[in-house]
């Protein structure tokens, strides 16, 4: 059943900001006018799906007279008509129930990608510099820009770290399913027997944290300088541009390297670091709401192995949601689309059924 009371109070505050918008008292006031727009695009989906669903209620209504009319040839005409209005109105339906759920307030935020080779050696540090080409090949098709904060490489070229930062419209909403542990099966080129291997790379997605959401005082943080590094860990310039950051009451540290100056290395770390005490704090806040981190069973948990690749067989699965594909050097050349929007219609469903549990 749908909350027509609160879908009323909703379609009524929208047309409270449509009227204010009108009023030049705030036209004239540019910082209203921009908070009433926001808020009344918010609403704007909804309120226009409640009213496709109130329009289709009462064509129901309509039509279900007319199948008690005496001609047979008229009653059949008007059951198929029915049949078409149920079914459009079911899906509109359940389409409005996701469109109440609440929002994420991260889903608008950049985010700060975490990529570590895991286990298997070498081979897992080639599969992490694969699985970082994926993602900026999915943030190309997105429009979005990758920025590279920090990389350490393995001695054969592949990665043992990177940190980027991934700028652009509503990323989080799409990345925030990725965190967790990626395993990869496949014959690594150093295998002169054709056996399988199974390797594991860690990936974190942490929204990117602003300023005034997390506050860092100067006692609170060490920074070392030291000479930046390259593959096979050879130095790459002689100057004392890298940067490493100790936020000394949680022990968490950032380093950055990928710029020349220490200035920008130092900005680019206290993003970083911002983005992970934020990420600390969500953390606890999840832990606190038991009851909706069971039913979100590996959506945050990076200790878990949430999905896996099967080279042999050209193979995808996601075992969170039981989601196989076969198209795996697609998904692997940036093609992710599929993936995320499967996570994304599970995740939310799980998120519906638990609002109305507890409505």
């Amino acid at each position: 059943m749908l909350p027509l009371d609160r879908l009323e109070e909703i379609e009524a505050r929208y047309q409270e900001l449509a009227e204010q918008m009108g009023r030049p008292e705030v036209i004239a006031d540019n910082q209203q006018y921009q908070r009433s727009a926001k808020a009344l695009s918010e609403l704007t989906p909804i309120v226009e799906t409640y009213r496709v669903w109130k329009k289709l209620e009462k064509s129901l209504a309509e039509t279900k007279g007319m199948l008690q009319e005496g001609d047979p040839e008229l009653r059949a005409m008007a059951q198929d008509e029915f049949t078409a209005l149920d079914r459009k109105r079911e899906q509109t339906e359940s389409e409005l129930k996701l469109l109440l759920v609440p929002k994420d307030p991260n889903d608008e935020k950049n985010v700060v990608l975490e990529i570590r080779a895991g286990t298997g050696g070498d081979e897992a540090s080639l599969f992490a510099q694969e699985l970082f080409r994926m993602y900026c090949r999915y943030a190309e098709s997105q429009g979005w820009r990758v920025e590279v904060l920090s990389t350490s490489y393995s001695g054969i070229g592949g990665i043992k770290e990177v940190i980027a930062l991934i700028e652009g419209q509503r990323v989080f909403s799409k990345m925030k399913y990725e965190s967790g542990v990626h395993r990869v099966q496949r014959v690594p080129q150093t295998e002169q027997q054709g056996r399988i291997h199974t390797s594991a790379v860690t990936v974190a997605v942490l929204p990117e944290a602003d300023e005034v959401e997390v506050e860092i005082e100067a006692k609170d943080i060490r920074i070392d300088t030291f000479c930046s590094s390259g593959p096979g860990g050879q130095s790459v310039n002689t100057t004392y541009s890298a940067v490493r950051i100790t936020h000394l009451p949680t022990g968490l540290v950032v380093s950055c390297q990928d710029e020349k100056s220490q200035i920008k290395n130092r900005a680019k770390g206290m993003r970083v670091l911002r983005s992970r005490l934020l990420e600390m704090e969500r953390e606890k806040q999840q832990k606190a709401l038991a009851q909706e981190r069971k039913a979100m069973v590996g959506s945050g948990d990076r200790s878990e192995k949430i999905r896996t690749y099967n080279f042999p067989q050209n193979r995808l699965t996601d075992h969170r949601i039981g989601l196989t594909i076969h198209q795996l050097d697609s998904i692997l050349d940036g093609r992710l689309e599929p993936v995320i929007e499967a996570l994304i219609t599970h995740f939310q469903t799980e998120k519906l059924k638990q609002e109305l549990v507890t409505a």
